[in-house]
């Protein structure tokens, strides 16, 4: 029999959420469902006994989930068991397990097509979501699912920490718990049809450094198991089956890569100071405590916005003043990070799917979200103050108000701020000294008023990815539209050197924490700006560094100078790309920016 011949060359392109290149067989990982059977319980006793059979498989669901968590728990240097938390806390869900057995009792229907239903419902909710962040949460609630449904099946999850040899898992998803379980010397990379740049499997593989592209429609029904595979997770490429052409070319990328990346982490811990001595502090962004160690390995001297969304998400209840305090506590006071800063609740009432007194909102991205919700809801932003105010008490800490548009609102939130201060101190608590008080710059009106804000508050935070969004009116999701997301038009260049004059007028620090920050694209732009201090995704940080090590404010000060002279976001765009391939031609070649 002839064997079949494997079409060579086939190039995906899909989104890099993880750099890096890697070369290696591939695993198809197929967690794909088989057909869901559907059948009529025809007695009340064999309703009861389908309820129980639903009910192990919950059990057996989530002994299977701590098993893994023990085990991965073992392995050194791997972090991001959050993650079978958050699964295990979804298996109680009380909602989600109501509908189950709701469905059960008055369909009467076996426990495979009630849990598929269910989850329908979910996904039709989810899908529905403005905001990405929340969209992305559904996957936590599939894997879920296809938990439960496996169990029912009597088949045990495939894990790939049963993998035999180094390779580069292809899925259509993976879930965060399987991309926890990467961190085993056999996986190189990974590369999946569903996921974006804000979802768990993105975070966990860059907190991990592990490889990956994602938003590759066709890699499930074109990549078969042992095929020959390339990821070059900076340029989001997948190449199939490469002939020894484009072999040798990406073995030559990948050998750069590698040492650029142990030059760069080798000096990673370096103060990013200009050769004409220019300093610019660096921080990391971080949603994960867990993301932290790693956070330090890459040169973060500091938090500059942890993202505390990840508390609420996936609960059936309000987290409590504890739940918030044990978070809080392990980000504050850390060896080798000289501040934490803690943004303060940044979603909507929308993201409380289970609370039906909370309205669905057209927009909740210009809704009821962030401070906004914060001043409405008073006693849940007040537990959330509590938390960081006692938290504060172990290290350097900054509160970040975030969507600001005007003074009532961070004087609002001062206020409240200031009454839970008195609580803790009156009922005998430690509170930390010198708490600094900032204000996140990514409403257009915030840029406006910066003048205002500014005698209100200790630092501002320049939120880049909202702000570039309002000002330009785009939605950067929506893919018939976000070419036009341009950190490089002038009207955004201009908003952020408003709102770092006026700043340092006022005698306060300013700093950055959007994507814009970690794109060492920008970074002679960001430098002439003279922010104090910017804040990134940690993997970037080295790179950032590295570039700032290497330039100077003059002649940084001497491109902005041409910059602010252009009026087309695109001339602006070619002369910066052609200054840094010019002035750091290693780094750019190697990044494939």
């Amino acid at each position: 029999m002839v064997p079949e011949q494997r079409v060579k060359n086939i190039v995906l392109k899909g989104i890099g959420v993880s750099p890096g290149v890697v070369i290696g067989k591939a695993y198809l990982f197929d967690r794909r469902d088989s057909q869901i059977s559907f059948y009529k319980l025809g007695k009340a006793s064999l309703v009861t006994k389908e309820v129980k059979r639903f009910r192990d498989a919950l059990r057996a669901s989530e002994a299977q989930l701590r098993e893994v968590k023990r085990r991965l728990s073992e392995v050194a240097g791997l972090e991001p068991l959050h993650i079978m938390d958050v699964h295990i806390m979804l298996l109680k869900d009380r909602s989600l397990v109501r509908n189950v057995v709701q469905r059960i009792k008055e369909m009467s229907v076996n426990a495979e097509w009630a849990v598929s239903m269910t989850i329908d419902k979910y996904r039709e909710l989810f899908e529905k979501m403005e905001d990405e962040y929340l969209r992305d949460r559904f996957s936590d609630i599939r894997y879920v699912g296809q938990m439960i449904l496996r169990h029912l099946a009597g088949r045990r999850q495939e894990t790939i920490s049963s993998l035999g040899e180094r390779v580069i898992v292809i899925a259509s998803d993976l879930s965060p718990a399987d991309t926890a379980q990467m961190m085993i010397d056999k996986v190189l990379g990974f590369a999946t049809h569903i996921g974006s740049k804000t979802s768990h499997t993105a975070i966990v593989a860059r907190s991990i450094a592990i490889p990956a592209v994602v938003g590759l429609e066709k890699v499930t029904r074109l990549v078969r198991t042992n095929d020959d595979i390339i990821i070059d997770g900076a340029a989001g490429l997948v190449i199939v089956n490469p002939d020894p052409e484009i072999l040798h070319r990406y073995e030559e990328k990948k050998r750069l890569y590698q040492a650029a990346r142990e030059v760069s982490l080798k000096y990673a811990k370096f103060p990013a100071v200009t050769k004409d001595r220019y300093k610019i502090q660096i921080g990391c962004n971080i949603e994960f405590i867990e993301e932290i160690s790693s956070a330090i390995t890459h040169g973060a001297e500091g938090i500059g916005l942890y993202r505390t969304e990840f508390i609420y998400i996936n609960r059936e209840e309000l987290p409590t003043e504890e739940d918030h305090f044990i978070n809080y506590r392990r980000g504050i006071g850390i060896e080798g990070l000289q501040w934490s800063t803690i943004r303060t609740f940044d979603l909507g009432g929308d993201k409380y799917f289970s609370d039906p007194k909370l309205a669905k909102e057209m927009n909740p991205q210009m809704g009821l979200r962030a401070i906004r919700f914060c001043l409405q809801e008073v006693n849940l932003f007040k537990v959330q103050l509590r938390a960081i105010l006692r938290a504060s008490a172990f290290g350097k800490t900054r509160i970040l108000f975030p969507m600001i548009s005007g003074i009532e609102e961070i004087r609002a939130a001062k206020r409240i701020l200031s009454e839970v201060r008195d609580d803790l101190r009156m009922e005998g608590k430690a509170v930390g000294e010198d708490i600094e008080i900032g204000a996140m710059i990514e409403v257009p009106s915030a840029v406006v008023i910066a003048e205002s804000l500014a005698k209100e508050v200790d630092f501002f935070s320049i939120g880049t990815n909202d702000l570039i969004q309002y000002v330009l009116a785009i939605d950067r999701i929506n893919d018939r539209v976000s070419y036009l997301y341009e950190p490089l038009h002038p009207a955004v260049l201009k908003l952020i050197k408003e709102v770092v004059d006026v700043g340092h007028r006022a005698g306060i620090h300013v700093a950055m924490c959007g994507e814009m920050a970690g794109d060492p694209l920008y970074a002679m732009i960001l430098l002439a700006l003279e922010l104090d201090e910017l804040s990134m995704n940690p993997l970037a940080i080295p790179k950032v560094k590295e570039i700032i090590r290497s330039a100077t404010l003059r002649d940084s000060k001497k491109l902005l100078k041409e910059v602010m002279k252009m009026s087309s976001a695109t001339e602006i765009r070619e002369l910066v790309e052609k200054t840094m391939r010019e002035k750091f031609p290693a780094a750019f070649a190697v990044n494939g920016s």
